[in-house]
């Protein structure tokens, strides 16, 4: 299949590799052109505009940062797509935005589906994330084989944004967990206890989580390589809060935990992984390893 991608980020960049690697045809595009330039010996077709990605491909996934790049993608796509293109709008963005570039898309013939990604780079890189999938049935069985490709599991989920409002539960319980995780490492390293040690016992544990797995180790290493950057998780956790409040939903705990993100990023680990929230608690408690 003809699938394109534009922005080419830790997860953008995953997954053109991982449909590269299946076979399919990729047509790239990021701000960034050296992204793209980067994807080039693998076989991927650098494009210079989004107009092209959307002109030769059957499926456009969407792998975005902010609202902004994505209606001014959108506007693009719908320029210089064709009827018929379905495109795949894989970020953690309000549901509103969603909505706005899906009716700037429907207006040229071309279906957006909303389709958040439960996993971090990490997850992209193995083709281990798990597919959030809303919006036209019809548009999703046509972009099924490109799921199939970038993640284990696919969900399909019924109608436009409950794909988002999924991912909502998901990411409230991947920032706890974040902090949880490093509540504990903290919790391990004051009471003099090897690091390693924490980790191997506690995954063997009730207590233990996938998040404690796929963290605890760069809590251990003190090394945050960013999977997922601790300022993505920031911004994923004030967006969360937002909507729980616009439908009533309580997160007591979501709260707490978004102030202690911004400690931290204001301490300068914002753009490490979010893991780097265990040594920002060692810092304010001034604990030595």
């Amino acid at each position: 299949m003809d699938v394109g991608v534009i922005g080419l980020g830790i997860m953008g960049a995953a997954m053109s590799t991982n449909l590269l690697e299946s076979g399919h045809r990729v047509t790239g595009y990021d701000l960034e052109r050296e992204k793209a330039e980067s994807l080039a010996d693998l076989g991927l077709i650098v494009a210079g505009r989004p107009e092209e990605v959307a002109a030769g491909s059957a499926v456009v996934i969407f792998s975005l940062p902010t609202p902004r790049a994505l209606h001014d993608v959108a506007a693009a796509v719908a320029e210089g797509g064709r009827s018929g293109l379905v495109c795949v709008e894989t970020g953690t963005l309000p549901i509103e935005d969603k909505q706005r570039a899906r009716a700037s898309l429907e207006s040229a013939g071309i279906e957006l589906l909303d389709v958040p990604l439960s996993g971090t780079g990490i997850q992209a890189r193995d083709a281990t994330l798990v597919v959030l999938a809303s919006g036209s049935q019809a548009a999703f069985e046509i972009a099924k084989p490109v799921f199939d490709a970038i993640g284990r599991s696919t969900h399909y989920l019924g109608e436009f944004g409950n794909g988002s409002k999924m991912k909502f539960i998901a990411n409230l319980l991947v920032a706890l967990h974040n902090l949880a995780t490093a509540e504990a490492h903290a919790l391990g390293i004051a009471s003099g206890l090897d690091t390693e040690t924490v980790q191997r016992v506690t995954e063997d544990g009730v207590g233990s989580s996938k998040i404690f797995e796929i963290r605890g180790p760069m809590m251990v290493a003190d090394e945050y390589p960013p999977a997922a950057r601790l300022d993505i998780i920031l911004k994923d956790a004030k967006l969360i809060e937002e909507y729980a409040r616009s439908v009533g939903a309580p997160t007591p705990l979501l709260h707490t935990a978004v102030q202690v993100y911004q400690e931290a990023s204001a301490g300068g680990l914002g753009d490490l992984d979010a893991a780097a929230l265990c040594r920002h608690l060692e810092e304010i408690a001034g604990l030595t390893r």
